[in-house]
């Protein structure tokens, strides 16, 4: 048997609907080796990461160590390191970025407030302001979760930066080792897999345009993996490239069959029915893992809602 990234493109196994779940992005430099879990077993203090993780439970706060591709000379306690916070929902979407010498002032941020897409809590509390330099590659680089990260990973990281891209970082975890190399791309926030360096510089172009490159997309971070599905199905059916056009602005139903509503900012509206299945035959999540069969988001239909009104977003 092969790696888990052979056996899920062998089985060819869908992308869409797997992107990490997070409305909003916390990044904190930490170089140096990286454990499994990697906010409690780096160099960064055990005690301020489990403090962390507690802290951004239940928030929309995903916190993720970053580090600069190549080799991972480990830092002094009192080193400069860079911060990012990213909001990733349509139409509100802001990138911010500060630099701290003490990662415990993370604990002084008001991270519900971070992940209902207020950055003020950022700016005080590190200084932050908004980032105005080339959006963010993040790739998957972290082995001690799965082999393949580190095998496909860390090799399109090097390449990405040899070749001078910027804002290129390695990043600790972001779902879906079986579809590594992955890469999330901030500030849209839409995670990519199987992808390779050519792709990633044509959806980093995409960004600076304000454009979504929809081929090896996983989904939009903002939201959950039902609807991330539909919405990367309508972009598909409606030929929608713009960033910022689209949002989910309804989920009705339980797993594993969903109705999501998706609205276009010119008041277009479409229904997209997505079921849950099981990806058939079994194969390992990840290196090493027992053969299973992952949750699939398989769309259904799509169908635009002609002369329909915009539904209110608080009722999604």
């Amino acid at each position: 048997m092969g790696t888990c990234t052979t056996e899920s493109r062998d089985l060819d196994e869908p992308l869409a609907g797997t992107a990490a779940t997070a409305r909003t992005w916390l990044l904190l430099e930490q170089p140096g080796p990286w454990g499994a879990k990697a906010l409690t077993s780096s160099h960064l203090d055990p005690e301020l990461g489990r403090a962390l993780e507690a802290a951004a439970e239940g928030t929309g706060v995903r916190i993720a160590l970053i580090r600069r591709p190549g080799r991972h000379a480990d830092c002094g306690s009192s080193a400069v390191r860079q911060v990012y916070a990213a909001h990733t929902v349509p139409g509100r979407t802001w990138l911010r970025s500060a630099t701290t010498c003490a990662p415990e002032r993370l604990l002084d941020l008001d991270l519900a407030a971070l992940g209902e897409g207020d950055p003020r809590t950022f700016d005080t509390a590190l200084g932050g302001r908004p980032h105005l330099g080339d959006p963010l590659a993040l790739v998957c680089t972290n082995g001690k979760r799965d082999r393949c990260c580190a095998l496909l990973g860390r090799p399109l990281a090097a390449e990405l930066a040899a070749s001078g891209v910027h804002g290129v970082w390695e990043v600790t975890h972001l779902g879906g080792h079986r579809f590594s190399p992955t890469v999330l791309v901030l500030p849209f926030g839409y995670a990519y897999g199987r992808i390779q360096a050519p792709q990633v510089k044509e959806v980093l172009q995409g960004v600076r345009e304000g454009r979504v490159v929809v081929e090896g997309c996983r989904g939009n971070s903002a939201w959950e993996r039902p609807a991330q599905a539909a919405e990367l199905a309508v972009r598909t059916a409606a030929r929608v490239d713009e960033a910022d056009a689209l949002t989910v602005v309804r989920t009705d139903g339980t797993a594993p069959r969903w109705e999501i509503t998706v609205a276009h900012t010119d008041g277009r509206l479409w229904r997209v029915l997505v079921a849950r299945g099981a990806s058939l035959p079994p194969r390992p999540e990840s290196c090493g893992s027992p053969l299973g069969s992952p949750a699939r988001m398989d769309v259904v239909s799509v169908r635009e809602l002609l002369g329909a009104v915009v539904a209110d977003p608080a009722h999604c």
